[in-house]
């Protein structure tokens, strides 16, 4: 193409990408910029590949299930394209590590799916200056922008503080289309691509909504906010200390391992092992001596008829999320002698394959 022409082949070629998770929007993100050639590829993502992920994290196979996702990856990027370098970082991104990260890479795409990291992420490129590809879906809705505060707006210009506590569940929680992460990572990628190249004009200062039902498709103009509080002096730009509990999670030391999960249960403590996840995951599988409240009890009070406040109280679900916002409405009702499983089940399993 004309427009993108040799100039823009090694622009493509020379340019450093990070893309913040390799899941829903991750996946066909780093599949359009493998395929386009761009030279490094950075993945950050603490996770591994499980079988419900697969009908919306398509760099992903049967064959990769119980595989870091960072692993199986830069496998399928590799398949695509072996030229290109891949970084992978597998880590749980927070404000320890993040400008490090951050710092050796051209433009960062937020493929993440809580608020948490959203921010983090977003503050970090504030404090770099540097370009922000976000994307974000839920159920069949999804959004799309560049945020980049030398030339925009940040985005906690547009979202200065996050959702009430627990209002808006992620992908494993809520479900999502798969198609829909398709289509919204393919908007990451071509933005991504756009400010590589210098060609079109980028999302930046404009909000892309995506109805999937409706199939309408709005952009909307964003701008920047002078009294932000990140982003309306840069040179004083700086990350929080806590982004979990900036978003209302509960704090570290809420939080147990599943060794000390374990060694408290042989103990004999009467501890009330609670599994927020749903009756089919429990089907599945559960630990013993849990029982099951799903998470939405929690929230339309139907939990608290059914735990005690003078016994120690464990909550635990798939990988944590869940288990730490629910663990939240209990503090907030007053349940003082409660914590939840770091890593969900997942660690537990990993514990007892282990341990």
């Amino acid at each position: 193409m004309p427009e993108i022409g040799y100039l823009g082949q090694q622009r493509i070629c020379n340019a450093k990408v990070l893309c913040v998770g390799a899941g829903g929007l991750g996946s066909p993100v780093l599949l359009y910029l493998a395929a386009a050639g761009v030279g490094t590829l950075g993945v950050v993502d603490f996770d591994e590949v499980d079988e419900s992920n697969l009908q919306r994290q398509v760099i992903h196979g049967q064959s990769d299930i119980g595989r870091k996702k960072v692993e199986s990856a830069k496998a399928k990027i590799h398949e695509i394209n072996p030229a290109v370098t891949v970084d992978m970082h597998h880590v749980q991104l927070d404000a320890s590590n993040v400008l490090e990260i951050f710092s050796c890479y051209d433009i960062i795409v937020d493929g993440t799916d809580n608020f948490a990291t959203r921010y983090l992420i977003n503050d970090a490129c504030v404090v770099l200056n540097k370009p922000c590809v976000m994307g974000s879906i839920f159920r069949f809705d999804g959004q799309a922008s560049v945020f980049w505060s030398a030339h925009g707006p940040c985005y906690r210009c547009v979202y200065p503080k996050p959702p009430p506590k627990g209002l808006v569940p992620n992908c494993a929680q809520s479900g999502v289309l798969g198609a829909l992460c398709g289509f919204i990572g393919a908007i990451q990628a071509t933005e991504t691509l756009k400010l590589i190249t210098g060609i079109g004009s980028p999302l930046v200062g404009s909000l892309v909504i995506y109805d999937g039902l409706e199939s309408s498709y709005d952009n909307i103009k964003i701008a920047k906010d002078p009294d932000c509080v990140l982003c309306a002096d840069t040179s004083k730009a700086q990350l929080l200390e806590d982004y979990e509990a900036f978003c209302g999670l509960p704090s570290f030391s809420s939080e147990i391992t599943a060794e000390q999960l374990a060694a408290r249960i042989h103990s004999g403590e009467a501890i009330q092992l609670i599994d927020v996840r749903e009756e089919y995951e429990w089907d599945e599988f559960h630990i013993e001596g849990a029982v099951l409240i799903p998470q939405a009890e929690f929230y339309d009070g139907r939990a608290r008829a059914k735990i005690l406040k003078d016994q120690p109280i464990v909550l635990y679900c798939h990988l944590g999320i869940r288990s730490a916002h629910a663990l939240n409405v209990l503090k907030q009702s007053g349940y003082k002698n409660a914590s939840h499983l770091l890593g969900g089940i997942d660690s537990w399993n990993e514990y007892k394959r282990n341990g």
